[in-house]
């Protein structure tokens, strides 16, 4: 585990900006469902045990209609300059709700404190203790996620509050300490997700891995003379038509020395996609800088597994490129030979990310992992699928998707499992001029059909494709994360490799 100093300075050192201000400020958690009394966390009955003159005052202060996810300010106290009371709403312990597939309590936390903090930004305070709630890291995870903004290319900074634990335990430090890390793990692929495409190139990209990942991640970035000594060829043909080199980032953390079997991440890296000679609508083009956030949630996922010292071995496999029109991009109807092979029309230049993926795949295979999960932006369909509500997720695997779907409940960004079929399969492997095609079944289907591609270049027996599409950004889905880039499922990938059991995938 990491250390305490280490979690606690973690979110004023990635935050940069503080407020200049000394005033401090105190979150406490209380319970209230809609006609019920107020029930209080076992911070704020101590707290108020300790200030009678506000426990009398409480009942006024919060009022009638203090609903769930509420707050209320009060001024002046004798120990902060500022105390924030914030309703989580009915009392539970651990619930978990089958229709919402998630542990309610843990996702009320989250909102509720995010709340908090995004209140008490405006009142110029410096620092802000946070209730553990009776889950810290749920806390951490509201209070740091919600501390986030990117302001890398503004004049004027955001101010940020400095967050610590309240009167913690030090048994639920450890807890507090890894939902800082986690959160600020989401906070990483955010800010990567985020940076304009001329600033976060496929060379930046490889670069910010190395300055920005613990020494305990081994980074190399292979150059295009490599890429070509590999058959990456549909990698290749992606990044033809731009100027900018193909990146191919390989990134090995080894967390257990006893063995050498290892989980294996493929990212999509695709920095900016134009959609190349197919090109896309200009209409929110610019939201396509994050089409690499499947690369982004790979490297904030490595960075949260190698701050918490987690015992598994994890390599990271991720094609870089833009996808660009010019004189040298590739055509419809263009026929390449991949490092599998097999041979793939491509019909669309704009369904590139599983041309990147398919040579990635079939290259992370080889080095024969015990599971292996790829992460892409890969499919507006799943966007009409699945919105914002679940990363998409297809698997030859039930025994790695129910891994998966346990640390969903868990972290609260959810997967949702989609189908296999040999009916996407066949449709993909009907191409006039090649073995495959890249685009398949008329436009039905397509997150299936581009699964069924992917699944061609896999010989790994515990496979799962994520399509992020979907979560790719936030408007107001998610409480807690400001509208932008969301860095998801960051934290369940984190989670599934901190639960990860080498015995259930070697039995």
């Amino acid at each position: 585990m990491i250390s305490t100093s280490f979690a606690r300075s973690l979110s004023s050192a990635m935050s940069k900006a503080l407020t200049k201000s000394n005033r401090t400020a105190l979150v406490l958690g209380l319970y209230k469902d809609a006609d019920g009394e107020a029930k209080y966390t076992k911070s704020t009955a101590q707290y108020l045990e300790k200030h009678p003159e506000l426990a009398s005052q409480l009942p006024h202060i919060i009022g009638s209609k203090f609903e769930k996810g509420a707050v209320r300010i009060v001024y002046d106290q004798k120990d902060y300059d500022v105390v924030c009371l914030t309703n989580i709403g009915k009392d539970s312990a651990e619930k978990y709700s089958e229709l919402e597939e998630v542990y309610t309590n843990r996702e009320d936390i989250r909102s509720s404190i995010s709340k908090s903090i995004r209140a008490l930004a405006e009142q110029s305070v410096s620092h802000v203790a946070v209730d553990s709630c009776g889950d810290p890291q749920a806390s951490a995870e509201g209070a740091v996620l919600s501390n986030y903004a990117f302001d890398e290319f503004k004049t004027v900074k955001k101010d940020r509050v400095e967050i610590t634990p309240y009167e913690i335990a030090d048994n639920a430090l450890t807890q507090w300490d890894c939902g800082v890390t986690v959160a600020e793990a989401q906070n990483f692929s955010r800010w990567l997700m985020e940076c304009p495409s001329n600033f976060m190139t496929p060379t930046k990209f490889s670069e910010v891995a190395k300055e920005r990942l613990p020494a305990s991640c081994e980074v190399t970035a292979h150059d295009r003379q490599w890429i070509e000594g590999e058959n990456m060829n549909t990698f290749l043909a992606v990044a033809q038509g731009s100027v900018e080199p193909p990146v191919f980032l390989e990134v090995k953390y080894r967390g257990d020395k006893s063995q050498d079997k290892q989980v294996a991440l493929v990212g999509k890296g695709v920095t900016f996609d134009s959609g190349g000679i197919s090109i896309k609508p200009s209409a929110n083009m610019d939201a396509m800088r994050a089409d690499m956030g499947g690369a982004a949630c790979i490297l904030g996922a490595l960075w949260g597994v190698a701050n918490l010292k987690l015992p598994v071995n994890v390599t990271a496999y991720i094609p870089l490129a833009e996808n660009m029109p010019s004189g040298s991009a590739i055509k419809p109807g263009d026929v390449v030979k991949s490092r599998s092979g097999k041979t793939v029309q491509i019909d669309n230049t704009d369904a590139e990310g599983r041309l990147l993926l398919a040579d990635a795949l079939h290259y992370a295979s080889s080095h024969q992992p015990v599971c292996m999960l790829d992460l892409a932006t890969l499919t507006g369909a799943m966007s009409v699928a699945l919105g914002a509500g679940a990363t998409g997720t297809f698997t030859n695997s039930s025994t790695l998707y129910s891994a998966l779907h346990e640390s969903a409940k868990h972290t609260g960004d959810r997967v949702w499992r989609m189908p296999l079929y040999q009916l996407y399969t066949s449709q993909v492997t009907k191409a006039p001029l090649a073995d495959l095609n890249n685009i398949g079944g008329g436009g039905k289907g397509g997150s299936c059909t581009a699964a069924a591609f992917l699944k061609e270049f896999v010989t790994c027996d515990h496979w799962a494709h994520l399509d992020i599409a979907g979560v790719m950004s936030n408007a107001d889905e998610v409480p807690y994360l400001s509208k932008g880039m969301a860095g998801r499922p960051t934290r369940t990938l984190v989670d599934f490799l901190q639960k990860f059991s080498l015995a259930a995938f070697t039995k």
